[in-house]
């Protein structure tokens, strides 16, 4: 069986959502504000070749 079963999607979300729980905790979230500066920024890239 192949695909993204529901157990899958749950136990990555929870990844996920614990990854960011730690950089809140450890760093204020200052990581998470990065990675989403460079993705909006990646964004841009990406629409000016379109």
């Amino acid at each position: 069986m192949t695909g993204m079963t529901n157990t899958l999607a749950i136990g990555l979300g929870l990844l996920i959502l614990g990854g960011l729980a730690v950089d809140a905790f450890l760093t204020g979230g200052d990581g998470f504000m990065f990675l989403a500066a460079k993705g909006v920024e990646f964004l841009d890239w990406i629409a000016f070749w379109r």
